[in-house]
């Protein structure tokens, strides 16, 4: 039984898709480590961080006591 062939999305090189690969079904085992989540997590907490900054900004420039 032959496996399916993928081509990975990050790295767009060819791999086999076997039943209880961990990661994604578009990426390549390499490409699927835990070390690449971890980067996606801090990638989330800085947009959580800048999201903040900018309803801050928002918010002062909607109802600052000047106008």
């Amino acid at each position: 039984m032959s496996y399916p062939v993928k081509v990975c999305a990050v790295c767009s090189e060819e791999f086999e898709l076997k039943p209880g690969k961990p990661g994604f079904a578009n990426q390549c085992p390499d490409c699927s480590t835990p070390e690449a989540d971890q980067s996606g997590a801090d990638a989330l907490k800085t947009d959580r961080e800048g999201n903040a900054a900018r309803k801050e900004a928002m918010r002062n420039l909607l109802y600052r006591k000047d106008s």
